[in-house]
Formats: structure tokens, C-alpha cells, sequence
């Protein structure tokens, strides 16, 4: 098996990731037609993931959050709510946090990290030699379903925000922005564990996706895309659209399941920050907290 492992942005330490049913990916995502057959009824069709979904709202699921809880070493504290109060294990998994918790980084000029994750950044998507494995980079086009916004970002700057089921699951807007309508793009969906991403980057370009428009003073019009994920049962926007939303606004949540966020940046419009540049060119992910600094803005070209 390999290895997942990722820089901790608060310790500053490499970790190895705890990945739920690691062996159960790994066998899902070999290179064989017994494993492709078996992917492909469970990521391509919607039953699976809904079933699942609908076993973690029933009461008797309860009972699997002490057990998740003390395996994962999820600090408690920090729920807004008592994890004995939460009826389902849905209702623990898409948790609210104590707003101390998680303290959002001060300045207009300044964007923050939107979720808690693991993340990869890339300054320039056109320079980018390979998100996951050199060599291999998916297409934009392919990814928004517009040739016309490919080109328009095709030199910005992409963020890529991994949800491990461990993590917090909601998500919030990085920066001050009036949000769109939002656009749905159906598709199956896929794990987005790099166990599978390795295998096949064309995942985050198949996946089930909704994509936002926001529009901001300081950072141009970012495009807040979600993906769905093998088990997430549903994407859910708690936004209104054209409403103004300060930064660190929750913009909406993801059910139960590993999940992806990607952020797309018109080109000259932000610098990364260094930590997170460094660490994706070394083929690692940063792990990150909501509120944390992202990047600063960059004048306007």
C-alpha cells in the first residue's frame, strides 16, 4: 500500500494520513477488469452512494460516532454541539464548529483557506506539469464544460482543497464576493483519494460538480467549484445567490463522504502562499484549517 502523506500547516511536521477502508481503495482502484467492473457499478451508479447515505440518517447509526471519533483522535471541543446531541451520523458528520475555533485572517486584500483540508496550489494552471503525477494534468475545458471560461483561466491560479471523511464538511467563501446562481454538471462519482487520483486525474473532470461564479473587489471572479465523491450523498449550497457574503461566510456543506473543492483564480489576481507553493511542488499535501491565509491579492493587470 502506499503511503498518503501531507505537511501539517500548524506543526509544520509531515504526517501519514489515516485513510478510512484504505485496503478497499486500493483493491477498487488496481489495474484490473475485476476491479474496474465493480468501480464502475459503484461510482456510476447513483444507488450506491444514496443507499449509503440513507443508512447514515437512520437512528441506529448513532452509535458509530463514539468509535469514529476516538479512532480519529477529532478533537470535541471545537463542535458547536455536544457530540452525544447529534441523532444520526450524518447530523455528527456535517457538524458545525464554535466560530472561536477557527478565527478568520484579518484583511480585505487577504483570501483565507475555505475548508478545513489537505491542499495542493498551483500558481499559473498552464505552467502546472502534473496536480498528482508528472506529467498527467487534466483539462479545463473538460472540467468547467465551457471553452470560452478555459481560456479565460487557462494561466490563473488553481487551488485544490481534499475533504478526508475525518474532516469538518462545511465550506465557505474565501474572501468578501457576491455569488452566483449556481451550475450543476451531472457525472458519476469516483473517489477523490489520491489512492484514486493517481490512477486516473480525469476523475475531477468526470465527478459530479457545482460550479459558483463569485464576484470580488480585490481577487477578480473565482470559481468555487464543488465535487462530488464516491459515498457523498448529496452537495449542499445554503447561499443565496447575488446576497453579498463576508469572508468566512458558510457557503454550504457536503454530506457524508470524501469530497473536493476547487478554486479557480483569473491570472494576476492573487499570490499564493509560499508554504502552500513549496510543499505541492514537493508532491505533498498541506493539511489546513478554515480561516487560515490562503494568499494576498495582486493589482490588476
Amino acid at each position: 500500500m502506499s503511503d498518503i502523506n501531507y505537511i501539517n500547516r500548524k506543526t509544520k511536521e509531515q504526517e501519514t494520513e489515516q485513510v478510512p477502508c484504505q485496503t478497499c481503495l486500493e483493491v477498487l482502484y488496481h489495474n484490473n477488469p475485476f476491479s474496474w467492473i465493480f468501480r464502475t457499478l459503484l461510482c456510476k451508479l447513483p444507488f450506491f452512494s444514496q443507499f449509503f447515505g440513507f443508512l447514515q440518517k437512520k437512528p441506529n447509526s448513532h452509535k458509530k460516532i463514539g468509535p469514529f471519533i476516538q479512532k480519529y483522535n477529532i478533537d470535541t471541543s471545537e463542535f458547536l454541539d455536544a457530540p452525544d446531541s447529534f441523532p444520526t451520523f450524518n447530523d455528527f458528520f456535517i457538524r458545525k464548529l464554535k466560530p472561536s475555533s477557527r478565527p478568520i485572517s484579518n484583511g480585505n486584500d487577504v483570501a483565507i483557506l475555505p475548508a478545513d483540508g489537505r491542499y495542493r496550489a498551483i500558481q499559473n494552471f498552464h505552467h502546472e506539469e502534473g496536480l498528482l503525477v508528472k506529467g498527467k494534468k487534466f483539462s479545463l475545458e473538460a472540467l468547467l464544460g465551457d471553452s470560452r471560461l478555459a481560456h479565460k483561466y487557462a494561466q490563473g491560479a488553481l487551488l485544490m482543497i481534499r475533504l478526508a471523511p475525518v474532516d469538518y464538511h462545511r465550506f465557505h467563501f474565501p474572501c468578501n464576493c457576491t455569488p452566483e446562481e449556481t451550475k450543476l454538471i451531472n457525472g458519476p462519482l469516483f473517489s477523490v483519494n489520491p489512492i484514486a487520483l493517481r490512477k486516473n486525474i480525469d476523475i475531477l473532470t468526470e465527478n459530479k460538480r457545482v460550479i459558483t461564479h463569485c464576484k470580488t473587489h480585490h481577487f477578480g471572479t473565482i470559481l468555487y467549484i464543488e465535487v462530488g465523491a464516491t459515498n457523498v450523498g448529496s452537495i449542499v449550497q445554503t447561499f443565496e445567490p447575488e446576497k453579498h457574503y463576508a469572508k468566512g461566510d458558510e457557503k454550504g456543506y457536503f454530506s457524508i463522504g470524501g469530497s473536493c473543492i476547487l478554486l479557480l483564480f483569473e491570472p494576476a489576481r492573487i499570490q499564493f502562499d509560499q508554504d502552500l507553493l513549496e510543499n505541492t511542488q514537493r508532491g505533498l499535501e498541506t493539511l489546513g484549517h478554515l480561516g487560515q491565509t490562503l494568499g494576498r491579492a495582486l493589482a490588476p493587470i
